[in-house]
């Protein structure tokens, strides 16, 4: 099995400050937005509540590789760019919420999911109707006011983020990537048995690339050097880096759903199996495993009733038919190739160690 052999840097100085930046900042506005909500009625405080909870978390990969982006060009004091880390936040927030309805996941990081959170309250409560339907209707809604929320702190930086520039180009057109790769995920979870298995990998890059690759490394890159004023050039080339780095990002995410560790996942062990995701391991599975194997494969996708033993079963077949191995590969190589692209940006020396560095955390990391 082939993985990354680079070491893996420790975080940046400068990048825990401005984590801790956006941390503060994130807390300070639902703070006062919670305070708006309560305002209208004191129930207002569950939707503030759950949310905060959520963002609460999170490695604020995103907002690290807008600042990145944004270093590579000009001083951050010309900028809020603490706001732009919050506002691709909020939006993760909401496209976490929004993902954990779609997926009937129970748990995000270890405790229950927001709909779940909702679901419970409606059950402390002794409400009346089905408290099922209640907590997948308030999750909805505190995902959209998420989105909400990142549209309005994007708006507050100004001039750099009005209609028609470079940043609000690249934010808007990342939030309707997301959303369509979303429903491709949605889309090839009921279709993928029907379609070409000799296609599966190729229908799964699309996915990966659209739902997570672009918005988890490539366009927060791009959106801070954007924002800072970068040239379409250096754009570029930030694009050609981070795309393949994302992909990388969401492989790792992929195997992590299958043979993850739940303790630091915080999510039940094979938890993507139970849900359906037809990824790019499953795809090599169903194109490499034996008749018996891929079909047993097949058959098993989105059974929320999986056992342990037929976890175990299934993750052998991914082993065994070379899957794993191939997905890691693919892992190995793509991170190769982002940070070939990054050793040759015209960049202060210090920002290709960060992200370099970052680099290296996205692909190596076990939660």
């Amino acid at each position: 099995m082939s993985a990354p052999v680079r070491q893996v840097h420790d975080v940046p100085a400068d990048d825990r400050a401005f984590v801790a930046a956006v941390d503060a900042a994130l807390t300070t506005f639902l703070r006062a937005e919670g305070e708006k909500l309560i305002a209208i009625s004191p129930d207002g405080r569950h939707l503030v509540d759950a949310v905060a909870s959520l963002s609460s978390g999170g490695k604020r990969m995103r907002a690290t590789l807008c600042y990145r982006g944004w270093t590579a060009v000009a001083d951050p004091a010309a900028v809020d760019v603490v706001a732009a880390g919050v506002a691709l936040e909020l939006f993760q927030t909401a496209a976490l919420i929004h993902d954990d309805i779609i997926d009937r996941s129970d748990t995000r990081r270890s405790v229950p999911s927001v709909h779940r959170r909702f679901e419970a309250l409606h059950a402390e409560q002794g409400w009346a109707l089905d408290g099922a339907h209640f907590g997948v209707s308030a999750a909805v809604l505190a995902g959209d006011l998420c989105l909400s929320w990142s549209e309005q702190v994007f708006g507050s930086l100004g001039p750099a983020a009005a209609s028609g520039t470079p940043a609000r180009l690249i934010f808007d057109r990342m939030r309707m990537e997301v959303l369509t790769g979303q429903y491709l995920d949605v889309l090839e979870e009921v279709a993928g048995p029907q379609r070409d298995p000799a296609e599966a990998v190729e229908r799964a890059r699309t996915v990966s690339s659209y739902k997570s690759a672009r918005y988890s490394v490539e366009r927060p890159l791009v959106l801070g050097a954007a924002l800072a004023g970068g040239d379409p050039d250096l754009i570029d080339e930030f694009s050609a880096a981070g795309l393949p780095l994302g992909e990388a990002f969401q492989l790792r995410d992929d195997v992590l759903g299958v043979f993850g560790d739940p303790a630091l996942t915080g999510k039940p062990a094979g938890d993507d199996l139970r849900e359906g995701k037809r990824t790019v391991l499953i795809g090599y599975a169903l194109q490499d495993a034996g008749a018996d194997d891929a079909a047993y494969l097949s058959s098993c996708l989105g059974r929320p009733d999986l056992d342990a033993a037929a976890i175990e079963r299934l993750r052998a077949i991914l082993t065994d038919s070379g899957a794993l191995r191939r997905t890691e590969d693919l892992i190995g190589q793509l991170h190769r190739t982002a940070v070939d692209r990054i050793g040759r940006l015209a960049v202060p020396g210090e920002v290709r160690d960060a992200l370099v560095g970052l680099a290296d955390r996205a692909v190596t990391r076990q939660a």
